[in-house]
């Protein structure tokens, strides 16, 4: 099995094809037979799997893998330790509780210029934090910073698990071969002795 690891740029779509004519992964992949392991809205950017087998597809975009996603937020306004708190015990949004998350401040991370950039006000002061979670909701972290009060100016995903962004800038990619563990034949035995 293999995995196409790839930055993602700002403003592009997380599938190949698009009727409105907006940018796509089919700009940066060209290899027939693979396909996002999830989704990273079109707003934000970084790190994207494209696997080429269905089980492991299906292994990294479940919520309940237990893969660790990892982010960079950039917010409008210097986040407080309340606001931290918040996110990090979970925060209550329209389609429910959000899971416990891992959350810390950070420095102005040395990432790449977007295109176009983020909006600068001098009038009002920005934050960063890095933040993990273990889900997938629907613009989940932007809905998470706002409901305690610090929209989101600018995403980027550093990590899903163990598979990083690295080096890579945005729409580079690299290649690995993944290898899935196979289950233990004394498990797939007892499973039979206990539907028995």
């Amino acid at each position: 099995m293999n995995i196409i690891l790839l930055n993602k740029p700002y403003r592009v779509l997380s599938q190949f094809t698009d009727s409105q004519g907006r940018r796509t992964l089919a700009e940066f992949v060209d290899e027939p037979g693979f396909y996002p392991a999830g989704r990273l809205d079109y707003d934000s950017e970084g790190l994207i799997l494209l696997c080429d087998d269905g089980r492991l597809q299906q292994r990294i975009s479940n919520p309940q893998g237990g893969h660790w996603k990892t982010y960079l937020l950039q917010l409008e306004g210097q986040i407080d330790e309340a606001a931290l708190n918040a996110l990090q015990t979970g925060v209550k949004l329209k389609d429910g509780l959000t899971r416990p998350a891992r959350v810390h401040l950070i420095d102005n991370p040395p990432l790449w210029t977007r295109s176009p950039p983020v909006r600068y006000r001098a009038a009002i002061p920005t934050s960063w934090i890095e933040i993990a979670i273990q889900e997938g909701r629907n613009r989940q972290l932007r809905r998470m910073a706002a409901a305690v009060g610090f929209p989101v100016l600018r995403l980027v995903r550093t990590a899903i698990g163990d598979w990083t962004l690295g080096q890579l800038q945005p729409g580079e990619q690299r290649r690995e071969t993944v290898h899935l563990p196979r289950s233990h034949p004394q498990r797939r035995q007892r499973g039979r002795a206990q539907r028995r």
